[in-house]
């Protein structure tokens, strides 16, 4: 999860923790605009547009990695 965290921080250009607290909002169940709007203070205020794209490329890596391992 570690290099996903980087992998994402760096393509999007945001800090890791960033990275971090998003995909843990989001594993927890949180929408984006609700991210957004209410958890400002956990993403270090990450705006809607970044954390749909975080939230595409994460979804984007994950089916990837999935993918590769039923190979």
């Amino acid at each position: 999860m570690t290099d996903l965290v980087q992998q994402l921080a760096k393509e999007i250009a945001v800090r890791p923790n960033q990275v971090e607290a998003a995909i843990k909002l989001i594993d927890e169940g949180a929408s984006v605009p609700f991210i957004a709007r209410y958890r400002k203070e956990h993403t270090g205020s990450l705006d809607d547009q970044i954390l749909r794209e975080l939230n595409d490329r994460l979804n984007y890596l994950i089916n990837l990695e999935t993918r590769k391992k039923c190979r």
